[in-house]
C-alpha cells in the first residue's frame, strides 16, 4: 500500500483515508496545515492511486492492511480522518484493531443507503453498464475533472496530482469498493458502529452535499461523544472546497481529544 508522511515523527500521528474513487492526493489541501502539528499519514487504498488491485475489496479487509500498514510504521494508537467511504475504513479499523484507534473524524461519510442521493448525471453515466465500462476505459483529464467538480458546491481548482490519482483506478475497482460499502452498511448503520465503539467522534458535512442527505448527518448525533459540524456552501468534498476551515476543526478536535477536554 502506497503511504506518504509529513510533520515531524515525534509529533502525534494523525492517519487520512481518502473515499472511493478517489487517491490519498485528495488530502493535499489540508495536509500542510495538519502537519504543523501532528505526524500525518496518508495512505492511497488497495486498487486506488499508487497503490495495486487486491484480492478483496470487502471493508474489513481494506481495514485490516490500513492496521498492518500501521504495525509496520510503529504508529498507534492514531487520530483517523475518513473522507466519504474512507470513513467505513475508519470505522471497521476500530472495529478490528481498536488498539490503533485513539479518536475518529469523519468528513461527508453517509450514516447509511437510505440517506444516499442520486447520483449526478455524469458519474451516473461512468458507473453504469453499459456505457460505464467504455467510458472509463476512455475517459480524459477533463473528463475526471468533471466528475470531480460534480461533487462540489463551490468552483474549485483540482490540482494534476489529484487527477493522476485517478487515472489507475480500474471500472472493476471502483464497482467493487461500492459493492462492498454498500453490503457494509447494509449489515450496521455507521451511527450504530460508533455508538459501540466509544470513540471521540467528529463529523464534519457540507451543507450541500449532492451525495449524501446533507440532514442524514444529524443521525450521529445520537453516538456518545460526537459533534457534528455542518459547513454552509460546501458539497462532498470539504478538503478541497474549503481547506482553511476543514484542517481547523480537524486540529481543534485532535488538540481537544489530546487533552480529555469535552
Amino acid at each position: 500500500m502506497h503511504v506518504a508522511r509529513a510533520g515531524s515523527r515525534q509529533a502525534p500521528p494523525l492517519l487520512l483515508i481518502h473515499g472511493s474513487g478517489a487517491s490519498g492526493a485528495f488530502w493535499n489541501p489540508v495536509v500542510p496545515a495538519l502537519a504543523e502539528h501532528h505526524h500525518v499519514i496518508w495512505v492511497d487504498l488497495p486498487g486506488c492511486g499508487k497503490s495495486p488491485e487486491p484480492s478483496s475489496y470487502a471493508v474489513p479487509d481494506q481495514a485490516g492492511r490500513v492496521a498492518d500498514l500501521l504495525d509496520g510504521l510503529g504508529a498507534g494508537p492514531v487520530g483517523v480522518v475518513g473522507h466519504s467511504s474512507g470513513g467505513y475504513v475508519a470505522t471497521a479499523l476500530a472495529e478490528g484493531r481498536p488498539d490503533l484507534v485513539a479518536s475518529m473524524a469523519l468528513i461527508s461519510s453517509g450514516p447509511s443507503l437510505d440517506a444516499l442521493l442520486p447520483e449526478p448525471l455524469l458519474l451516473k453515466v461512468l458507473l453504469a453498464p453499459p456505457l460505464g465500462p467504455l467510458l472509463w476505459s476512455i475517459r480524459s483529464d477533463s473528463m475526471i475533472r468533471r466528475g470531480i467538480s460534480a461533487t462540489c458546491e463551490r468552483a474549485v481548482e483540482i490540482p494534476d496530482e489529484m487527477v493522476a490519482g485517478l487515472q489507475g483506478i480500474t471500472y472493476r475497482g471502483v464497482r467493487a469498493v461500492l459493492r462492498e460499502n454498500g453490503a457494509y452498511l447494509e449489515e450496521r448503520s455507521l451511527p450504530d458502529r460508533l455508538a459501540a465503539l466509544k470513540l471521540r467522534l467528529l463529523v464534519l458535512f457540507g451543507a450541500a452535499d449532492p451525495r449524501w442527505d446533507p440532514a442524514s448527518a444529524r443521525r450521529y448525533e445520537a453516538v456518545p461523544n460526537a459533534r457534528v459540524e455542518m459547513l454552509p456552501g460546501v458539497g462532498h468534498v470539504p478538503m478541497l472546497e474549503a481547506p482553511e476551515k476543514t484542517g481547523d476543526l480537524l486540529l481543534a478536535f485532535t488538540a481537544a481529544s489530546r487533552r480529555g477536554a469535552p
